[in-house]
């Protein structure tokens, strides 16, 4: 299997469990790593016979931003489902992080991983 790797998808958006978090919001990040057939590509040169991540980041940055999930692992669940309705995406691993999490004394960030396969 060959791999695409799409990260540091950065957006403001509205998950999360507490109410003050899908009124204001918060930044996350998104990374994926998608498998791919990079075969005829590698070979064509041409955009049409791969992934157009372009329309992959725009459509994670449109999930994030317009979601308004309790959890952050429903929003990766949305994230792995949009990625493999492309036709060339057979594997999906999505690590959704929130980068400020409001959990009092605590400076960290919360990542979820999620790993999906066409069936």
């Amino acid at each position: 299997m060959d791999f695409i790797e799409i990260n540091q998808i950065r957006c403001y958006g509205y998950t999360g469990f507490l109410p003050q978090e899908q009124v204001l919001g918060q930044w996350f990040e998104v990374n994926l790593r998608l498998g791919v057939d990079l075969g005829t590509c590698s070979q064509s040169d041409r955009i049409e016979d791969t992934l157009d991540y372009r329309q992959t980041i725009a459509r994670v940055k449109e999930l994030v931003q317009g979601a308004k999930f309790s959890l952050i692992e429903r929003l990766a669940g949305a994230i792995a489902d949009a990625v493999l309705e492309s036709p060339q995406v057979q594997q999906a691993n999505v690590r959704v992080t929130k980068l400020a999490p409001p959990i009092p004394d605590f400076g960290g960030r919360i990542t979820i991983e999620l790993n999906r396969e066409v069936r």
